[in-house]
């Protein structure tokens, strides 16, 4: 793929990818959404509408390029994704691999050996998905919280594999910031150095000593969460702790983003998604740009700094995952 990207629309020169957000959805349905009978059908126009025009107020705020991590297993619509990139200017890039054990689809995937699911990963990002042709451009990985399952590591052996085949680097899902370690040492125990991945959700904690002992092995830290409060730690604790890892010196492996979902498919467990939006008014794509950059300048972070975080990081990620 050489100085390359895949995105949904096809390949993209790496220097275009301009402002980034590196965690966010397009569209995401848990497996087994459609069991529930009570729910509307799904209107795909209205979806569509909605997800562009959110999508074309981040194009507002200068941001071109959003990573979209959602893997096979979670509803990922890469034609959806295609579209809402057409209309909205927003150069998109999905991802191959798989979710969480408990929250995903794991059966038919885990008969296979390691090397037929990195061989599925593979083809995923060298031919594309299906008969899409549209080429995925990370794996994503996922771990659930306090241990990693024998599927898990499994999937995660497969994907370094599959990174290391192509140049496509990893971003990885964490439950309540744990096992982060865990995948740092199983995909760099396959030969993947650690600047190829992004350790995911390790914003969702007050302790900092966790998210610096991320950052010392050389990986990419996500505060990826930000308007993410619900059940979660607030936003004021995440601007502390990305404040203090900045002074540390580690600005140049920081990546934010809101892991927001802009389009539900049936319902989030027994949460209507809209009344989300109601309880989590900043759980938008915009929220870092509208409030949290503002509140890290005011602290003493300079522009400099933020468009380092977001834009050149996120350069780096792709750039350094190719030349390995």
């Amino acid at each position: 793929m050489g100085t390359h990207v895949n995105t949904v629309q096809g390949r993209m020169a790496i220097d275009d990818l301009g402002r980034t957000l590196v965690h966010e959805h397009v569209l995401i349905g848990f497996p087994g959404w459609f069991m529930d009978a009570r729910q509307p059908p799904f209107k795909r126009d209205d979806a569509m509408s909605r997800v562009v025009d959110a999508f074309q107020e981040l194009h507002a705020h200068g941001v071109r390029s959003v990573v979209d991590p959602c893997p096979m297993d979670l509803g990922r619509d890469v034609e959806f994704c295609a579209e809402v990139s057409q209309k909205s200017g927003i150069n998109l890039i999905c991802a191959t691999g798989v979710y969480v054990q408990d929250m995903g689809i794991p059966w038919t995937v885990n008969q296979l050996p390691v090397d037929a699911i990195a061989e599925g990963f593979i083809k995923e990002i060298e031919d594309g998905v299906a008969a899409t042709g549209i080429r995925c451009g990370v794996i994503k990985i996922a771990t659930g919280n306090g241990a990693v399952t024998d599927y898990e590591r499994k999937m995660i052996t497969a994907a370094a594999r599959a990174s290391k085949a192509t140049g496509v680097p990893l971003i990885s899902h964490t439950e309540n910031c744990t096992c982060g370690h865990d995948q740092i040492d199983i995909a760099t125990g396959e030969g993947l150095p650690p600047t190829s991945l992004i350790v995911g959700h390790s914003d969702g904690t007050e302790d900092l000593a966790y998210q610096t002992s991320l950052a010392e092995r050389g990986v990419y830290v996500g505060f990826d969460r930000f308007g993410l409060e619900m059940g979660a730690v607030p936003d004021a604790v995440r601007i502390k702790n990305l404040k203090a890892l900045v002074d540390a010196g580690h600005r140049d492996q920081m990546m934010v983003s809101h892991d927001t979902v802009n389009c539900w498919l049936g319902a989030y467990g027994a949460q209507d998604p809209l009344e989300l939006n109601k309880i989590m008014p900043n759980w938008k794509m915009t929220h870092l740009f509208e409030n949290i950059f503002p509140e890290l300048k005011r602290l003493g972070m300079s522009d400099a700094d933020l468009d380092i975080i977001v834009s050149d990081n996120p350069r780096r990620y792709f750039e350094q995952a190719h030349k390995h």
